[in-house]
């Protein structure tokens, strides 16, 4: 596989970007759904997942289950992603966009912070510098009152939907990086279409569930609702396509550089189609976020680089 790839160096990073566009513009679909519950978009977004995956499954001859030792990682996988998914559609639809990407870029510190404690892997004091700031970055974006006072400026709505919306996205972000944590740990033995495939079937589960018991499940009236469903399913399984793409071309460190642009996007999009300028505090939190998520990708592929010369000698 290798071989081919040096041929243009650039094309893992130029996926991961248009994967980061992807993702972006399904998140602004998102927010342009007026009556559609954000656990009906995961669920639709689900079943995509599942309609694609299947001939994949089929093909690889993976199973529908996996590998007998995994499928309990394989289970929690599913759950945690399929939960990190359905909060933060919560999350965009109630606060700004660019605030809820850029608390989902925190998730590089979570996953150090979680491998060291459940992988043992190297914690530094570096480590602890990026995740201060990162903390610092989030901290700007959900402007607790206790810090900022009571009148708090650019958020949507009210203030407890803006608490409600941080939370969540600060869960599905712990969500996310446990579920990089376990992919870790299962490694490259578990095919990655089954990895989808967990997420998708236990995000459907849990979806309709949630929606019975809320009582929200209805299909969308009007015709633009339903269109913005399925194009929010497509980029998102494009999304995931393209980033799996660059990961397996593409050392890890670059691509989660450049998946900072996500943050960039959410920002352009914001201003030119929501109308909504970003304070200073958002734009404050994104660097600060942004660059702990950077400095964290770049001391990892530093070390990654010497382990290399050290297999080399």
């Amino acid at each position: 596989e290798k071989g081919n790839c040096s041929a243009c160096p650039g094309l893992g990073l130029f996926y991961t970007v248009l994967s980061a566009f992807l993702f972006s513009v399904a998140s602004l679909f998102l927010k342009k759904i007026e009556d559609v519950h954000s656990v009906e978009v995961s669920a639709f977004r689900c079943v995509f997942q599942m309609a694609f995956v299947l001939p994949g499954l089929i093909y690889y001859k993976t199973g529908f289950l996996g590998p007998k030792g995994k499928r309990i990682f394989l289970f929690f996988r599913g759950f945690l992603g399929s939960s990190a998914m359905i909060l933060l559609y919560y999350a965009f639809q109630v606060m700004p966009l660019a605030d809820a990407t850029v608390i989902t870029f925190s998730s590089p510190v979570f996953t150090s912070l979680l491998a060291w404690i459940f992988l043992k892997e190297k914690y530094s004091i570096w480590d602890l510098l990026f995740t201060l700031f990162a903390i610092t970055g989030v901290v700007l974006i959900a402007r607790p009152p206790f810090l900022f006072g009571s009148n708090v400026t650019g958020i949507e709505g009210s203030y407890t939907d803006h608490l409600k919306g941080t939370i969540a996205a600060i869960t599905s972000t712990v969500s996310g990086a446990s579920t990089f944590v376990i992919l870790r740990k299962v490694g490259k033995s578990v095919h990655y279409f089954l990895s989808i495939w967990y997420y998708a079937v236990i995000g459907l589960i849990g979806c309709v569930i949630a929606l019975f018991v809320m009582n929200e499940w209805r299909l969308p009236y009007c015709g633009k609702d339903r269109v913005l469903l399925i194009l929010i399913g497509l980029l998102g399984l494009g999304g995931q396509i393209f980033l799996t793409k660059a990961l397996q071309i593409e050392k890890a460190g670059p691509v989660a550089i450049m998946k900072t642009m996500d943050v960039v996007f959410a920002f352009i999009l914001q201003i030119l189609f929501l109308n909504h300028l970003p304070t200073w505090w958002t734009v404050g939190g994104a660097l600060c976020v942004v660059a702990s998520s950077s400095g964290t990708a770049i001391r990892k592929w530093r070390q990654s680089l010497k382990k290399a010369k050290q297999n080399e000698i």
